[in-house]
């Protein structure tokens, strides 16, 4: 067969299309954080220095903003705690409707991140951004932390913001491990939130999950169009972050098997037509239909999901609903009946190493048959490099991945 037979022959031109786009695809990716193409060696370090740049200039600016607040014309000035009794903000509630409560868990970090003033900047300026359709939203800061006062990030919030401190009135016994001790703060908050507003739903996010633009509309979808009829579909929460890294298509959850093949089978009726018009083939061939959705969902997958997630964000309709998974907590969506279920769940176990609250509580939905969802694309950023249950990073900078 002479050479110009071969190169018009699909397989020939399939092939082609492989190797070439392997080949770029290696190049371009490679500097794409959530491709699994990504050199950790030519761009982790870069772009851990950058994010972490990046973060100390935003938990300045923070600062900045707040301390202005609180003492306008003064720079760097700390402010003591402004703690009020339990009884005073429960009162202010009284008789006032609260569709969603939104309660940050805080406990000291890294503190030149200010990551609790990011975080509570961030939902400040949504709702703002929000305007009336939120104007019944709170904001509450559950500092955990075990000297409060000397939480200095919380302290200065407090004079803007409600706040309840866990152990300001006396002694709390201590956990038997960290594990354990971090599920104890997380159903202290829940209640607080609970006892202290009485919502319909509760928004307990991690004082290192700055909130994205579209939060509140996300929101406002999830629980008029979605579940218009049971709160949150009778699931007993809704996680509004997954890492990123986790987000990839080549995992065990059957669901995005699915929307794997789903995004190949319709990427490969487009290449089909394409390759139809452009090498004038005569019909349809079922043949090079599955071949080109192969390419697809390996051109799919090469690229990172995340970024296709990222598309979504045209409209809060096309977001995912999905089962939830085991990890992770920084930004958890209750309606008030399930987090009443959620502390009697957690309220009955102990957590330890290898067994925190977010394994904890998902291994609870299997034994009890109940159902939780996870919201894509996320809805929260995650800022926090330094971690309060594992200890502060000393040495070397963290690393994205």
């Amino acid at each position: 067969m002479r050479m110009s037979a071969v190169i018009r022959t699909p397989c020939f031109h399939l092939s082609a299309l492989f190797i070439v786009t392997l080949l770029l695809a290696t190049f371009y990716f490679r500097s794409l954080l959530y491709s699994p193409l990504f050199s950790r060696r030519l761009h982790l370090q870069r772009l851990s220095h950058d994010f972490l740049e990046q973060n100390l200039k935003d938990g300045t600016n923070s600062l900045k903003r707040f301390q202005q607040l609180v003492s306008p014309g003064a720079n760097n000035v700390s402010v003591p705690c402004n703690h009020r009794a339990m009884e005073s903000l429960k009162a202010s509630q009284e008789g006032s409707r609260t569709p969603l409560i939104i309660t940050i868990v805080t406990t000291r970090r890294r503190p030149e991140y200010h990551y609790l003033l990011q975080v509570a900047l961030g939902f400040l300026d949504r709702l703002n951004d929000c305007g009336t359709k939120c104007s019944g939203f709170k904001l509450l800061v559950c500092n955990v932390d075990p000297l409060p006062n000397e939480h200095t990030d919380a302290c200065l919030l407090s004079h803007l913001l409600p706040s309840v401190a866990r152990h300001l009135a006396g002694h709390v016994p201590e956990a038997p491990n960290r594990f354990e001790q971090e599920k104890q703060d997380y159903t202290y908050c829940l209640s607080q939130a609970l006892k202290l507003y009485s919502p319909e739903y509760v928004l307990l996010v991690e004082d290192d999950a700055v909130p994205l633009r579209d939060i509140f509309s996300a929101f406002f979808h999830l629980v008029q169009v979605r579940f218009p009829k049971e709160p949150l579909g009778g699931g007993l929460y809704i996680k509004l972050y997954h890492p990123e890294r986790l987000q990839g298509y080549v995992s065990p959850e059957p669901m995005r098997i699915l929307e794997w093949i789903g995004v190949g089978g319709i990427l490969g009726l487009v290449f089909t037509w394409l390759y139809t018009i452009i090498f004038h083939r005569p019909r349809f061939s079922w043949l090079i239909f599955v071949a080109l959705t192969i390419y697809a969902m390996l051109l799919a997958e090469l690229a990172g999901r995340h970024y296709q997630l990222e598309l979504r964000r045209m409209s809060p309709a096309l977001y995912n609903v999905v089962p939830a998974t085991e990890c992770c907590t920084p930004a958890m969506l209750f309606s008030k009946a399930s987090a009443q279920r959620t502390l009697e769940y957690l309220e009955g176990l102990e957590c330890e190493p290898g067994y925190a609250k977010d394994i904890a509580l998902y291994k609870e939905l299997g034994k009890r048959k109940e159902r939780a969802w996870a919201l894509e694309p996320n809805l929260v950023r995650h800022v926090g490099m330094f971690s309060s249950l594992r200890g502060w990073y000393e040495g070397e900078e963290p690393k994205l991945l």
